[in-house]
C-alpha cells in the first residue's frame, strides 16, 4: 500500500518493538543472574508486560489529548532512557533497579502497540486487515535486529555482561522518535478524540467486541505464558546454550509476524471467525508437540513456531475485528480498554510462568493452556450464532 503513514509506522515497529524482542530474549536470563530465588527470575519480563498493561489506558488518553505524533515521539525518547537505566542496573548488579527499568520499558511498549490503531486509521475500512498485517510485518525485522544486536553487543564491556545489549537497545528504540516526526496528522473531529460513547459494559455486551477482545487477550496470555517460560526451560533447566535459546526465541518471533504476509488477505476471504479457529488449531499443535515429544532443540523450535502462528492469526483477526466493532467517538476508549485487558492477561500469564514451571514441568504448563483455547472457541461460536 502506497501510504506514507503506514510505511513510517511499519519501520518504527521494526525498531520500537525491539523493546519486546530483546526483553523476551534476555530479561529472564538476566533476572536469574541477578537473584538467587529462581522462581523470581521471570519477574523482570513479567513487570515488562505489567508496565504495558498499566500504561495502556494512559497511552490512549495521551493520544486523544495531544495526538498520535507527540505521543509516539515522546514515548520513544522515554523508552530509550529506560533502556539506559537497564544497562546501568546490570552494571551495578541491582535486581530491583533492573525490574524498575523493565517496568518502564513495558510502559513505552504500550505506545508502540498503538501503531496498529494508527495504521488502521490511515486506510479505508476494507483495507484495515492488510494495514494491521503490514504493521506486524515490522516485527519480523524487529525479531532479526533486536536479539542479534543484543547478542553481538553483550560483551561490549568484558566485565559487565549484557550492559552493551541494553545500550544498543537504547539506540534502536530512539529511532522511531526520528521517523515519526514525519507522521502526517490524522483527520479527526473533536468527538473522535474523546472517551465518549457507550459504557464499558455496553461495549462488552456486543458479541463481536467480546469476541475480538477475548481472542486477542487469551492469545497474548497463552503466548506470553509459554514464551516467557521457554528461555528458563531451555537455558536454565535443559542446559541449552544461549545461541540455541536465542534461535528458538528469534524464530518464534518471526513466526509471530511472518504470517502477516497473508493473514489480512485470508481475513478478507474467509472472515474473522474462521481465521481465529485456525489460530486455535495452531496453538493446539504447539501444546501437542510439547507434551508428547522430548524436549530437544528441534521440538522447542517447531512448537514455538506454531505458538507464533497461532498468536498471529488470533491477534490480527482480533484487532481488525475490534476496530470495526465500535463507533468513531468510542475509538480511544475502546482501544484503551482492549489493550488494558489484553496486556493485563499477558502480564498475569508471564508473572506466573516461572512459578508454574518450577512447580511442575514444561509439559504441564502447556496443558494448562487448553481451557483458554476452549473459552476462545466458545466466544467465537456464540458471536457467530447471535449474528445469524
Amino acid at each position: 500500500m502506497n501510504n506514507r503513514n503506514l510505511w513510517l509506522l511499519t519501520l518504527s515497529q521494526a525498531f520500537g518493538f525491539s523493546l519486546a524482542t530483546v526483553n523476551v530474549f534476555l530479561s529472564g536470563i538476566i533476572g536469574s543472574r541477578l537473584i538467587s530465588i529462581k522462581a523470581l527470575s521471570t519477574l523482570p519480563p513479567a513487570l515488562f508486560i505489567i508496565g504495558t498493561a498499566s500504561c495502556a489506558i494512559f497511552a490512549s488518553y495521551i493520544m486523544s489529548k495531544f495526538g498520535r505524533k507527540l505521543g509516539f515521539v515522546s514515548a520513544s525518547i522515554g523508552s530509550s532512557l529506560s533502556a539506559l537505566l537497564a544497562a546501568y542496573s546490570i552494571s551495578i548488579e541491582s535486581f530491583t533497579l533492573f525490574c524498575i527499568s523493565c517496568l518502564l520499558m513495558g510502559m513505552g511498549l504500550a505506545f508502540v502497540h498503538q501503531y496498529r490503531f494508527a495504521a488502521s486509521e490511515s486506510v479505508e475500512k476494507e483495507k484495515i486487515p492488510k494495514a494491521v498485517s503490514m504493521i506486524l510485518l515490522g516485527g519480523i525485522l524487529s525479531a532479526l535486529i533486536g536479539p542479534n544486536i543484543a547478542n553481538l553487543t553483550k560483551d561490549l564491556f568484558f566485565d559487565k555482561l549484557y550492559v552493551g545489549s541494553y545500550l544498543s537497545l537504547a539506540f534502536l528504540v530512539l529511532l522511531p522518535a526520528v521517523l515519526l516526526t514525519f507522521l502526517k496528522s490524522m483527520n479527526e473531529s473533536e468527538s473522535d478524540r474523546s472517551f465518549q460513547g457507550r459504557s464499558y459494559m455496553e461495549l462488552i455486551l456486543q458479541p463481536r467486541f467480546l469476541q475480538a477482545i477475548t481472542a486477542t487477550a487469551f492469545a497474548y496470555a497463552i503466548m506470553a505464558f509459554l514464551m516467557t517460560a521457554t528461555p528458563i526451560s531451555m537455558h536454565v533447566n535443559e542446559k541449552f546454550n544461549l545461541d540455541e535459546t536465542k534461535s528458538v526465541i528469534q524464530w518464534h518471533i518471526v513466526a509471530m509476524f511472518l504470517p502477516s504476509l497473508i493473514t489480512g488477505k485470508l481475513i478478507q476471504r474467509l472472515g474473522h471467525s474462521m481465521i481465529m479457529y485456525f489460530g486455535i488449531t495452531f496453538f493446539a499443535i504447539c501444546i501437542f508437540l510439547s507434551y508428547f515429544f522430548d524436549q530437544t532443540f528441534m521440538n522447542y523450535a517447531i512448537a514455538l513456531a506454531f505458538l507464533g502462528f497461532g498468536w498471529n492469526f488470533l491477534f490480527v483477526s482480533g484487532t481488525s475485528l475490534l476496530v470495526i466493532s465500535y463507533r468513531s467517538e468510542e475509538k480511544y476508549k475502546a482501544q484503551a480498554y482492549n489493550d488494558f485487558t489484553v496486556f493485563s492477561a499477558q502480564g498475569m500469564a508471564a508473572l506466573s510462568a516461572g512459578l508454574f514451571l518450577n512447580m511442575t514441568s514444561w509439559q504441564a504448563i502447556n496443558l494448562m493452556c487448553l481451557p483458554f483455547l476452549a473459552i476462545i472457541a466458545l466466544t467465537i461460536w456464540r458471536a457467530d450464532r447471535m449474528e445469524t
